[in-house]
């Protein structure tokens, strides 16, 4: 099969360029995908990947080919051939064995499609697969986790991932026990097939905050709070420029600074402040917070940059409750806690617990490129039933910001931090 690409500002556009082409009542729709994200000065890009199938000559001759040894291989042979490949393939992954009867044919044989008549083999192949993981976990019953209820070994696997991810011991056994109890015997036949229940699952269990963008006549007021080192002021440029230029909509956005304690976290955001041609004012006292907020009442958005402190530092947390605490009820201030998803759960729970004074809205967490375990946002979440927000994947201002999802997040925990997924 020969792969064209075809690109454009948008998918339309890029629709239409594939359409231009003589070949086009031929082509097959692969994919769709964004190659470039709109920034300040940089239009989104879109890439449309069509396939033409090749002529059926140029993949067999005759209809046929010819193994190593010189024997003939008919098409069916070549299907039969390939399907047991291929299963074996999937079987030596879970081995970590090679297999080069798989070698050769997948050099050969990529684009030989599978039989209807086989579809039974490679199901029995494919539980051969997961006996094969069941035999990993052989030792299962001495190592499983102390329930109530017994975890049959075909559930090591998910339970290793999830108990790998950092998530709390307590929630996960919890879960184990859900599932135990809701999930029909016959989906536990397939190792994939459980896992996805288990997805499922834990979907439900992450509570989110769809992003609300501010209705006529009113404004949004969000202000971030955390630890020192978190990203706070990083974020609240991504925040500035996503609002101020990633949406439909065009917003007005002012910025307040209270994080006078650090020069340069004033002078960064700043000069974020200078790019965008956005508003921002400092406040040094508490009692100058409401008359900042009350300079940038022409604006959609307003956000505030905290001092960052430890979880543990009460003093500079009063500071901030004391801004709060002074502003009249004319603006209602969301409170976003900003904290590092590299961090074990016991410490995002004491984060929490120190800054709860506070009246937390909604979680945001940073840092999702640096850690391999997700769990412990999970748990946290799961634990104080506080919506998350948003995720901070990276550096670079604004693309490294997504909106938090359930699918995402769960994703991250059981097969890792995948950028192009963000």
């Amino acid at each position: 099969m020969k792969i064209l690409t075809f690109v454009g500002k948008t998918p339309s556009d890029a629709l239409k360029k594939a359409k231009m082409s003589p070949n086009y009542s031929q082509m097959l729709h692969i994919d769709t995908k964004e190659i470039q994200k709109k920034s300040l000065g940089r239009d989104a890009l879109y890439e449309i990947i069509m396939g033409i199938e090749d002529e059926p000559e140029q993949t067999y001759q005759k209809n046929s080919s010819t193994i190593k040894d010189g024997r003939p291989l008919t098409q069916k042979s070549a299907d039969v051939l390939y399907d047991i490949s291929y299963a074996a393939k999937q079987i030596s992954k879970i081995a970590e064995v090679k297999d080069p009867l798989y070698a050769y044919q997948e050099q050969n044989t990529q684009s030989v499609l599978e039989p209807k008549e086989l579809k039974e083999i490679k199901s029995e192949i494919a539980k051969l697969g997961d006996k094969v993981k069941i035999i990993q976990n052989m030792f299962w019953e001495e190592k499983s986790p102390d329930l109530d209820s017994h975890i049959p070994s075909e559930f090591a696997e998910i339970y290793r991932l999830a108990s790998q991810s950092g998530m709390n011991k307590e929630h996960l056994d919890s879960i184990m026990r859900m599932t135990l109890e809701h999930m029909p015997f016959k989906m536990r036949e397939n190792s994939s097939t459980i896992k996805r229940y288990f997805q499922t699952i834990l979907r439900k269990m992450v509570p989110v905050r769809i992003e609300a963008l501010p209705s006529i006549g009113n404004k949004k007021v969000i202000m971030l709070v955390g630890p020192t080192g978190v990203g706070k002021t990083t974020s609240v440029a991504k925040l500035a420029a996503r609002y101020s230029f990633l949406t439909q909509k065009k917003y007005k956005v002012g910025l307040i600074v209270l994080d006078t304690y650090r020069i340069g976290a004033v002078e960064q955001l700043m000069q974020y402040a200078r790019m965008m041609k956005l508003a921002i004012e400092t406040v040094v006292d508490p009692s100058d917070f409401a008359s900042a907020l009350d300079s940038l009442k022409y604006c959609d958005y307003i956000l505030i940059d905290t001092m960052g402190s430890s979880p543990y530092d009460r003093n500079k947390i009063e500071k901030i409750y004391e801004c709060l605490d002074g502003n009249d009820t004319k603006y209602n201030i969301e409170v976003v806690l900003v904290m590092p998803s590299s961090i074990k759960y016991e410490d995002l729970k004491a984060t929490y617990e120190n800054f709860s004074s506070l009246n937390i809205d909604t979680l945001m967490f940073t840092k999702l490129d640096e850690t391999k375990g997700f769990g412990n946002i999970f748990s946290l979440a799961y634990e104080t039933k506080k919506p998350i927000s948003y995720f901070s994947v990276g550096q670079e201002v604004p693309e490294d910001l997504v909106c938090a999802t359930s699918d995402f997040l769960v994703e991250c925990l059981l097969n890792g931090f995948n950028r192009s997924k963000a």
